[in-house]
């Protein structure tokens, strides 16, 4: 009698450690998938949203995802930034998914060349865009906003635009100290660069043959 008890607590306590590991690995797809499709920093309450684990467990499940990327020398690497984690190319790769970034997948070409445009010249008035790309530049700014790549803000009439902090780590592009950069393929809007000036000084024009 005490050997048959004996074997069904073991099983008991094999079954439910069987339970847990399964429980943590399917949670570990939770949080993978999570990191996988957002392509940005997430932070641990977004996480919690996201896949409905409580935060001690995230926690844990991250540091382990950690170690289990940097020790399967996985291209992939999970980047911790203030408290808050991505699921990233490593940076042997990042030529590689530069090339990508700027293909016609994710962008129209005509988006493409209104963003470069925006990182040319930033910090830039919509107007100027305006007056460059032709109204379609509306819908593509608007798109760009929408993704936080362009950072807008009411600049009286009109607004500024600027890149923002996820155009760079989208890119993986590394921000000057004046806050510029140099655009994947930006020879595309050389050309345009006197279209540009050209544009901001007939505005520049335009606003002082109002104010007299």
């Amino acid at each position: 009698m005490e050997n048959e008890e004996k074997i069904v607590k073991n099983l008991s306590s094999e079954t439910a450690q069987e339970m847990d590991e399964t429980a943590e690995i399917e949670n570990m797809k939770k949080v993978e998938a999570a990191l996988f499709l957002s392509a940005r920093f997430l932070s641990l309450q977004e996480l919690v949203m996201l896949t409905d684990i409580n935060p001690l467990m995230l926690r844990e499940l991250m540091e382990k995802l950690i170690e289990r990327y940097n020790s399967d020398n996985s291209a992939i690497e999970i980047i911790v930034k203030e408290d808050m984690w991505k699921m990233d190319v490593g940076q042997e790769y990042v030529s590689m998914i530069n090339k990508l970034a700027t293909g016609n997948a994710e962008f129209s070409k005509a988006e493409q060349e209104t963003l470069a445009v925006i990182a040319y010249k930033q910090p830039v008035k919509q107007s100027v865009i305006i007056n460059i790309r032709g109204n379609k530049a509306y819908d593509h700014i608007k798109h760009f906003t929408d993704i936080s790549l362009v950072q807008s803000k009411k600049l009286g009439r009109t607004k500024e635009l600027k890149l923002s902090d996820d155009f760079f780590e989208y890119f993986h592009l590394q921000k000057k100290g004046d806050g510029s950069t140099e655009v994947i393929e930006v020879d595309k809007v050389g050309e345009e660069s006197e279209e540009i000036e050209e544009a901001e000084g007939a505005e520049s024009e335009t606003q002082e043959s109002s104010e007299e």
